[in-house]
């Protein structure tokens, strides 16, 4: 029997911890679980039209009792500096799946910047960061970024590094 694509294991993990809103400004590395929530009759997905609305939607899921999920690329995390330490102050649960850009392989020297910055803009803001890079560790990691979150009143960030959801190379090799 094969063995479930990574994204499908976010999701199946997700739906494990009862996740009811996730919360997404449109990437293509979250392209495949971003559809799978939208098709799912146990969560909403909520499009946003810049990554900082999140911040405050998962406190608003957490006062009205459900779980929420963010995806985005890490050239949101830049837009979201000013919202992120929200989750350390008032101690509420805050989960992000942040893919990678300006990381292995990146070809454009934009994403680069805020790349190499966000572990480290997450960290200062007070997040427990994990980075995967390979399929397998997928779901273990986001499985345990979710336990440390929602059970701790955590806010976790799991990075999909370039290695795993792959460098876009826009015909160049």
């Amino acid at each position: 029997m094969a063995t479930a694509d990574w994204r499908e294991q976010i999701f199946e993990t997700l739906q494990g911890h009862d996740i009811r809103q996730v919360y997404y400004v449109p990437d293509a590395g979250h392209s495949k679980l971003i559809e799978a929530c939208q098709n799912s009759n146990s969560m909403r997905a909520i499009v946003l039209t810049t990554e900082e609305e999140a911040m405050a939607g998962t406190l608003g899921a957490w006062l009205g009792g459900e779980k929420s999920v963010t995806l985005m690329q890490s050239s949101g995390v830049g837009n979201c500096i000013n919202m992120l330490g929200l989750s350390k102050t008032l101690r509420y649960p805050m989960l992000m799946l942040i893919t990678m850009r300006g990381d292995f392989g990146e070809m454009n020297p934009w994403q680069n910047a805020m790349g190499q910055a966000t572990p480290k803009v997450l960290e200062a803001t007070g997040c427990i960061v994990f980075a995967v890079d390979r399929p397998e560790d997928v779901q273990p990691t986001v499985n345990a970024a979710a336990n440390m979150a929602f059970e701790g009143n955590q806010a976790v960030a799991v990075l999909l590094r370039q290695k795993l959801i792959g460098a876009k190379s826009f015909g160049k090799n």
